[in-house]
């Protein structure tokens, strides 16, 4: 039997875990983060194969106030410590694993974060049957913990793969040989058109004959859909080698059959997409496996097993970063990306890292009594309009998290409180139930559908507040939701160089919105 029943138990210490971690430890919280590994960030001692992250270490920006900074440095986790920026760890703008898995230890260690080393989770039960019994965890050694709220921080650690038949027979993205060496003069067949899929690539162009790279989905590009996950130009170098006819090829449809021939090559069958669904078999020297991750869920016994959605992928959560038919079981990290799928950044660093702070600060509003953080404003047009410009032009947490976390304004009677970071769908406290303002960061309808290096798309002026609805890329959006009425938006227009201090453009059209608003919901 456990010792004792602590109040958290984090299963995983790569960022998230040890995020969470920190912010536990600064307000002297009963916690222990249970690693499976015997070092901080397991993942990246592994992850990504050919060793250059894709989150940007941008050292220089010609700022000095350190919020603004994080704007631009894609790889820190969140504390009081100037000295603990992952941009004091490297100079590379993509830098090497290495450095984020040195970075990680620094951070476990300078905070003195209460980590169990190789304690891999191979059991998560809730023996009593009501919301509030506490559970029991236990690790490969056999050891067993005893927690009233458990927050699984452990990534996706489990390959993606698809449903072919055959498959097993392909090498996987995290067990295959990296050695340009071993592939000389083959035909390679990579299965996957995201960032592994393409960093895979373009590690074996120099050695290998032709390399396809197939799937049923057409590639998406980061910089037209915003979605750092889409292919990123660092690895994108093989579409040159496609379009300019240098043997390799991008193959668009479905993998039907895998067959691992006797001499060791294989003989691949595929349904094209482009050409009404021609089927062709196509041989190969080696078949690599790159689909991604999955979260593993099997630790959970029946009595606490969590939800999954996006083809189980991923658990399913509610705005409280919390399981929605587990009470107190919690996700933090690149799990809780099923909050903004493919469209922000909750898989990344520079994104999960305020998820964790959001999800700290709901722990510490639902069991400790310490209320969401806030300052209290006169319920002023003028004063409301010079808060929001305030943080849209400053706050990192905003930027990072779009469309996901959000700044919230309750007025109540002559005064307002504003609350920072809330998660957009957060019902309840500490928002209530009587009408808010929400501010985000947002990018416009369409957006990941214009290609934004066409000059013939049309543009909407920066200096048109009143078309600014109709702007694409990244901008402040204040809404005003009341009950029993669809919410109402105002749009700031969006600005090259991201500053929204205009008298004329951007602050008095939005003190007139709140103006506007707060009449309206006094009559």
């Amino acid at each position: 039997m456990p010792d004792k029943t602590l109040d958290y138990l984090v299963i995983g210490a790569g960022p998230a875990g040890l995020q969470l971690g920190y912010f536990l430890h600064e307000q002297g919280r009963d916690y222990l983060i249970l690693e499976a590994g015997s070092a901080p960030g397991r993942f990246f001692h592994t992850f990504p194969r050919h060793r250059t992250l894709i989150s940007i270490n941008k050292k220089h920006t010609g700022w000095e106030d350190p919020e603004l900074k994080l704007r631009m440095d894609w790889n820190s986790l969140l504390s009081d410590d100037p000295g603990l920026l992952f941009t004091r760890y490297s100079d590379r703008y993509f830098p090497h694993a290495d450095d984020m898995v040195r970075y990680l230890g620094d951070f476990a260690r300078q905070h003195g974060l209460r980590i169990a080393y190789d304690s891999r989770v191979v059991r998560v039960d809730r023996p009593g049957s009501s919301a509030g019994s506490p559970f029991r965890v236990t690790d490969e050694s056999g050891r067993t913990y005893e927690a009233k709220r458990v927050v699984v921080a452990a990534g996706v650690t489990k390959p993606n793969i698809p449903p072919i038949p055959g498959i097993e027979a392909a090498e996987l993205y995290g067990t295959h040989s990296t050695d340009p060496a071993d592939y000389v003069n083959q035909r390679v067949l990579i299965i996957g058109k995201g960032n592994s899929a393409f960093e895979t690539a373009d590690n074996l162009m120099e050695s290998a004959a032709v390399i396809h790279v197939a799937g049923p989905h057409s590639i998406r590009m980061a910089w037209r859909t915003h979605y750092v996950g889409h292919l990123r130009a660092i690895n994108n170098s093989l579409l040159d080698t496609y379009q300019l006819k240098s043997q390799n090829a991008i193959l668009d449809g479905d993998v039907k059959r895998v067959e691992r021939n006797p001499d060791g090559t294989y003989l691949v069958t595929v349904s094209f997409a482009r050409v009404n669904e021609v089927t062709k078999d196509i041989p190969y020297d080696s078949v690599i496996l790159c689909t991604g991750f999955r979260f593993d869920a099997s630790i959970f016994g029946d009595s606490c097993r969590p939800e999954l959605v996006i083809n189980d992928r991923f658990p399913s959560l509610t705005p409280a970063y919390e399981s929605v038919n587990v009470p107190d079981l919690h996700f933090a990290g690149t799990i809780t990306q099923s909050r903004d799928f493919k469209h922000g950044t909750s898989g990344f660093i520079h994104g999960f890292r305020y998820g964790v702070r959001a999800l700290h600060r709901v722990l510490e509003s639902r069991h400790h009594g310490v209320p969401w953080p806030a300052r209290v404003l006169p319920a002023d047009p003028e004063a409301l309009a010079a808060a929001v410009v305030e943080r849209v032009n400053r706050a990192s947490a905003l930027w990072q998290q779009f469309g996901l976390l959000a700044d919230v304004i309750v007025p109540d009677g002559d005064t307002a409180r504003y609350l920072e970071e809330v998660p957009y769908d957060l019902q309840g406290p500490p928002i209530g139930d009587r009408g808010h303002f929400a501010i985000t960061l947002d990018y416009g309808p369409n957006h990941d559908k214009i290609d934004p290096f066409d000059i013939e798309v049309g543009r909407i002026s920066q200096s048109d507040s009143a078309r600014a609805h109709e702007g694409h890329y990244l901008h402040p959006i204040v809404r005003h939701h009341v009950p029993g009425r669809p919410p109402v938006a105002h749009h700031i227009t969006e600005n090259l160089e991201n500053e929204w201090t205009s008298k004329e453009i951007h602050v008095e059209p939005l003190r007139a919105f709140f103006a506007e608003q707060l009449t309206s919901a006094t009559l």
